[in-house]
């Protein structure tokens, strides 16, 4: 057997039998809380989570149609799919570094010497010369000691990453598609109780003028249900830029012109409804759904994987080159036996007196996945926090609106009775004044706590990490 057959086949032996330098990556162990520390209370059970469209739960057509939409136009999640798509070509790239790599080249040059530089030309001596050239050259890394295995590692812990953050874009999306709806929606409700309030202070105005034309009260109390009437007229103008202003977010967030859902939403409607029931699951399987978290475990496993790739440099690297082709000075015999040339061989390279500067880039390499655990621990814990702050206004906003519901009535019921006793001359205008104005007040807020309850039901599927899994297995066959 002859010594390049040997050296090859050493160095295919090394390659089945080589290890790769560096630590091997294992998941951190996190120790989840055994349950939430907020009561369970509004519907929100322990029950195992179904977060397939969870905003079909809110039971509104038109919610459904704008997530559709946002889905397949929103801008961030365009950005968040192409930057998946790069990261699939730069890991593919890592990929094809495990194959040889093979160049071709030919060339043509036509070269005259200076007859003065020359200290004799003969008869037969050619001062110009063509020289006429074809091949390839071909170089194969032997990864004996796992350093392209270690950056194939961390190339598929950074894919992994980046889908897990275009995940997470659209988690975000679909939760500000759903809140800024129910924005649109409760700002509807709010512009509307302001219009009908404002109709009952201008009868209010009318009755206390034809009371004072009358002479059955003082000019005072016609001109306390104007303030009043003008001071409620005011809030209008501050109700519809809010309301068009929210419109106009939701048609970007669909991927369309700020006015292009301005007469679809003109129609006033309801604020979803909320389901009988939020399963919330338990605080150990948050972290198999949030995606924030398992984007921060990828981002370990490539700083792990880094510290295999500085590591390797500290040992050689061993090649398979090889070269060959045909060259001459006439292009009649180029391509012919007598024109051939070829060489190949192992050969090896090794970066001996830079150690310094290698063993630094271990210990950078190495500093980062400290800092790589910290950000995922961080992570984790922030997941943790988002669930529970989420729950606590979720609970307690609706225990607020149902308070808020209550005072509505008694309002009601206390300016029927103030008006019908003022109309006879039995009570003071200013009783009717005080209940009208605190009848708007009290309306207003029970219209921005049933926005505020649905809203932060979006919030708290969004800190569960609800997503649209139908979306990442269409982006995936891509």
């Amino acid at each position: 057997m002859n010594t390049k057959r040997l050296l090859l086949i050493l160095c295919v032996t090394a390659l089945a039998g080589g290890c790769a330098v560096g630590p091997d990556y294992h998941p951190p162990k996190t120790q989840a809380p055994a349950n939430w520390s907020e009561a369970q209370l509004g519907g929100a059970t322990n029950a195992p989570v179904q977060f397939v469209d969870w905003w079909k739960t809110l039971d509104d057509p038109e919610l459904n149609s704008l997530i559709e939409r946002a889905v397949k136009a929103n801008y961030d999640l365009r950005i968040a799919e192409a930057q998946l798509l790069q990261a699939r070509a730069l890991r593919s790239g890592v990929v094809a570094e495990f194959l040889p790599a093979v160049n071709g080249s030919a060339s043509f040059m036509d070269k005259q010497q200076s007859r003065n530089a020359q200290s004799f030309v003969g008869s037969g001596q050619k001062l110009q010369t063509h020289l006429y050239d074809a091949g390839f050259d071909a170089s194969w890394e032997i990864d004996i000691f796992g350093s392209l295995r270690r950056q194939l590692q961390q190339a598929n812990a950074q894919y992994a990453s980046v889908e897990e953050n275009r995940r997470a874009v659209l988690i975000s999306v679909l939760a500000e598609v759903a809140r800024n709806y129910v924005d649109v929606r409760g700002l509807q409700q709010r512009v509307d109780i302001n219009r009908r309030n404002i109709v009952a202070q201008r009868e209010s105005v009318e009755i206390t003028r034809a009371r004072f034309n009358a002479g059955l009260t003082s000019e005072l109390d016609v001109k306390q249900a104007e303030v009043l009437l003008a001071t409620t007229r005011a809030q209008q103008p501050t109700l519809e830029t809010a309301l068009k202003q929210t419109v106009h977010q939701l048609s970007v967030l669909i991927g369309r012109e700020p006015g292009a859902l301005l007469d679809e939403l003109a129609a006033t409607a309801p604020v979803p409804a909320l389901p009988p029931e939020v399963p919330v699951g338990l605080p150990s399987e948050l972290l198999r759904r949030r995606p924030d978290v398992r984007a921060a475990e990828h981002d370990l496993a490539a700083a792990t994987a880094n510290i295999g790739v500085q590591t390797a440099e500290l040992f050689p690297k061993f090649y398979l080159l090889g070269l060959g082709g045909y060259s001459t000075i006439s292009a009649s015999s180029w391509i012919s036996p007598g024109s051939q040339y070829w060489a190949a061989g192992p050969t090896m390279t090794w970066r001996i007196l830079d150690f310094g500067r290698i063993r630094a880039q271990i210990k950078a390499a190495d500093a980062q996945t400290k800092g790589a655990l910290a950000a995922y621990e961080k992570t984790v814990i922030t997941a943790f926090q988002d669930v529970e702050n989420a729950l606590v206004a979720y609970n307690n906003e609706q225990v607020r609106y149902r308070a808020l519901a209550d005072a509505v009535e008694a309002n009601r019921r206390a300016l029927a009775l103030a008006t019908e006793l003022y109309t006879k001359g039995l009570g003071d205008y200013l009783n009717v004044l005080v209940t009208q104005r605190a009848l708007f007040d009290v309306e207003d807020q029970l219209a921005d706590s049933q926005r505020t309850v649905t809203s932060n039901l979006v919030a708290l599927y969004k800190a569960l990490g609800g997503g649209w899994e139908k979306k990442d297995e269409m982006v995936q066959a891509k």
